[in-house]
């Protein structure tokens, strides 16, 4: 990191309000689309500072208003805590000394700033049903504490985000302009796409019907983007970038893609690409823990499919990036996209050939609510 980058920081960190004096800035490895930096202090209260990318998203200064209206509606909830113990268990942000909860620098990029989470565990893959079991309940909690949140008042930072339709429209376009090399190396998946269409897009029919809910929706929710504590018990939900009107499937599906998959999403050697029941079963008991008094039983029906919508949509993503030449996600060799959109497929064919176990769990789970 050279001098004018901790200059900058130096001068971004000092326009919030926090009475603070830097001792030591660390950039953070993890995350794709910002930049992030933990700042250490003299008055030993540390912090995250973070740039966020105006490339990926383009209405800044909502997706900021947005993740501190949700964050404090969510401290609201934790009125019995001390205010440190607050700043532990949800993002708490920090105003300028202007009062915006966002700083624009002299090249007009956008930054905010949070306390860090100090003695906290994130973990990029699952190794165990505890911490699955964990996720579960914190990502449930989440969606539970902002049942009573108006979702209209979220801005939706991406728009059509997990709209299948929509997704299947881009894969349309995209097949007309693909080169005849890569619809013949796509073709198995191409098919794979159009015989399960019909079951895809059936969530996002009832969500237009009004028969499942918009709710506060975090729309990222990879196990890395859960905090736990050094007992591996659920501390907080981070990385709200996405926090945006949804649909309860559309995070319950994205935690089990990630969560429950075998195999990296880019792995090549298929055998090795299975879906984890035992992971889905411990996930779902503590989302549900969580969430049994808020969601409708029709909800609860449908979070199966939910996990299999969102593993279509992400095999249909990486398919269509295939096939319009690599232009969206980042690949290290000429197939990259096409192998991730074979690994979806075939965690969607381990669901399917585990349904039947996947359904009576799920029922067994859910029933004190069908109750």
């Amino acid at each position: 990191m050279g001098l004018n980058t901790n200059e900058l920081i130096t001068s971004v960190f000092n326009a919030f309000n926090h009475n603070c004096t830097i001792t030591e800035i660390q950039e953070f490895s993890s995350g794709h689309i910002n930049d992030t930096y933990l700042i250490r202090t003299a008055e030993q209260q540390h912090f995250v500072l973070q740039r966020i990318n105006d490339e990926v998203f383009d209405n800044v200064q909502a997706l900021v208003n947005n993740k501190v209206k949700v964050s404090k509606h969510l401290a609201s909830k934790l009125f019995r805590l001390t205010a440190e113990e607050k700043y532990r268990r949800v993002l708490t942000f920090l105003p300028t000394k202007m009062g915006a909860y966002y700083y624009q620098d002299s090249e007009s990029k956008f930054w905010n700033l949070t306390y860090y989470i100090s003695k906290s565990i994130s973990y990029d893959t699952v190794s165990n049903k505890e911490i699955a079991y964990e996720g579960g309940k914190l990502f449930g909690k989440f969606i539970s504490q902002t049942s009573d949140f108006d979702a209209s008042e979220l801005v939706e930072i991406i728009p059509g985000f997990h709209d299948v339709k929509r997704r299947l429209l881009q894969f349309e376009q995209a097949k007309r302009k693909a080169s005849a090399d890569r619809l013949k190396k796509a073709n198995t998946q191409i098919l794979r796409v159009e015989a399960l269409q019909e079951e895809m897009v059936i969530l996002q029919c009832l969500k237009d019907e009004g028969k499942i809910p918009n709710r506060v929706t975090h729309n990222d929710t990879k196990i890395s983007n859960a905090l736990f504590d050094s007992n591996n018990k659920g501390l907080c939900v981070i990385d709200t970038d996405t926090v945006m009107p949804g649909i309860v499937h559309n995070d319950f599906g994205d935690a089990i893609r990630t969560i429950c998959n075998t195999a990296e999403e880019d792995q090549k050697d298929l055998s090795l690409v299975n879906f984890n029941v035992k992971y889905y079963e411990a996930y779902l008991k503590g989302f549900l823990e969580e969430l049994q008094d808020s969601l409708s039983a029709l909800e609860i029906e449908f979070l199966p499919l939910g996990a299999k919508t969102i593993i279509y949509i992400m095999g249909l993503r990486f398919l269509t990036d295939y096939l319009t030449g690599d232009v969206y996600y980042k690949t290290t060799y000429d197939e990259h996209n096409l192998d991730r959109a074979k690994n979806q497929f075939k965690l969607i064919e381990s669901f399917e050939e585990q349904y039947e176990e996947i359904l009576k769990l799920s029922k067994s789970i859910s029933k004190v609510k069908q109750l």
